[in-house]
């Protein structure tokens, strides 16, 4: 049997399919930036604000998400932002990850004068920059929040089907998830499905299977944003299962949000061996503290995933992207080659 190693782990063509933008922010990126914009952060040394930013001490998801307030201070203006992206892509691009969906809410970055148009298009200048200097293929995901008004929601599911033939890919529902329904905001959704823009869900993190039902049945969801707790519902698991829906699974958030009670008892492994649709994703790298290549390690440490099904998870996170269907299955082609070359150099 093959050893899996961190080095092999980086050989194996990955996608990166949720991965929160204002999540993944380089700290002695954060500093420079916040001496540039002068705004303070809570610590002047670029490792001491990275232990700083890591959130080893959540109650919940509510309490892990309170350290977005430090990296949205400095992604309130353009040249930040396309910053941002264009270092998160390459650092993904290090990583052995071909394919990038980054998402992020744009609600949350005009604050100081941006209008949403300016804050979308500003990442995908720097992801179309990282593409052109890394070869990694790179598009965005637009969130709307939870607990805003939906018809803030409703807004940004407008600029999100404005912008899906220039980079975005698909809409998300994020943000404090207890107490804030999905089926609030349908109509965004609906607006998304009406127009074929893909549509995933943040759900089961920080509530039950009934949260990932609304997801499914009133958010038109084609992917779920952690989904941990599916396990609890045989019935809805094998709905999901039927009509293909993929679960975005991120291990290390999982554990710090408390959704799991730690890596051996993620359902990351159940849900495979279900045939369920799965992948393997950071959430936010700073929060975390974390890689792709990192996350898959812990799978295989925590879960006794082998090469092989490591390989059949990432070949499963290109066929969940949400590019046209020409594009993905261009895509897949050309990871099948890469997986088929890889495959012969370790035998």
């Amino acid at each position: 049997m093959t050893a899996v190693t961190s080095d092999l782990i980086r050989r194996i063509p990955k996608a990166e399919l949720h991965c929160h933008l204002d999540g993944s922010v380089r700290p002695a990126t954060l500093l420079e930036l916040a001496r540039d914009q002068h705004k303070t952060m809570p610590r002047d040394d670029a490792d001491a604000l990275r232990a700083f930013m890591k959130v080893d001490d959540a109650r919940d998801l509510e309490e892990y998400l309170e350290r977005f307030a430090i990296t949205l201070s400095v992604m309130q203006q353009a040249e930040a932002m396309e910053r941002i992206a264009y270092e998160l892509a390459e650092d993904c691009a290090k990583e052995g990850v071909r394919y990038l969906e980054t998402r992020y809410a744009p609600i949350l970055n005009v604050r100081e004068g941006l209008n949403l148009e300016r804050a979308i298009e500003a990442p995908l200048r720097g992801l179309a920059r990282a593409e052109r200097d890394f070869g990694i293929t790179s598009r965005v995901i637009v969130c709307a929040i939870r607990n805003m008004p939906p018809t803030v929601s409703l807004e940004a599911a407008w600029v999100a089907v404005e912008y899906m033939h220039e980079g975005v890919v698909g809409f998300d529902l994020a943000g404090g998830e207890r107490g804030n329904p999905a089926g609030l905001h349908a109509r965004a959704f609906a607006h998304c499905a009406e127009h074929d823009l893909p549509c995933t869900c943040h759900a089961g993190e920080g509530d039950g299977a009934s949260s990932i039902a609304a997801a499914m049945h009133a958010c038109h969801a084609h992917r779920i944003g952690h989904g941990t707790r599916l396990i609890e519902d045989p019935a809805l698991m094998a709905e999901a299962k039927a009509a293909g829906v993929a679960i975005e699974c991120c291990l290390t958030s999982n554990v710090q949000t408390r959704a799991i009670a730690g890596y051996d008892t993620h359902p990351l492994r159940k849900y495979f061996d279900a045939g369920l649709q799965v992948s393997i994703n950071t959430d936010n790298r700073l929060m975390s503290g974390t890689d792709l290549v990192t996350e898959y390690g812990l799978a295989a440490k925590h879960l006794d995933f082998t090469f092989e099904e490591l390989m059949r998870l990432a070949r499963q996170g290109f066929t969940n992207a949400f590019l046209p269907p020409a594009e993905r299955d261009a895509l897949v082609a050309r990871m099948d080659a890469e997986f088929t070359a890889l495959r012969r150099a370790v035998a």
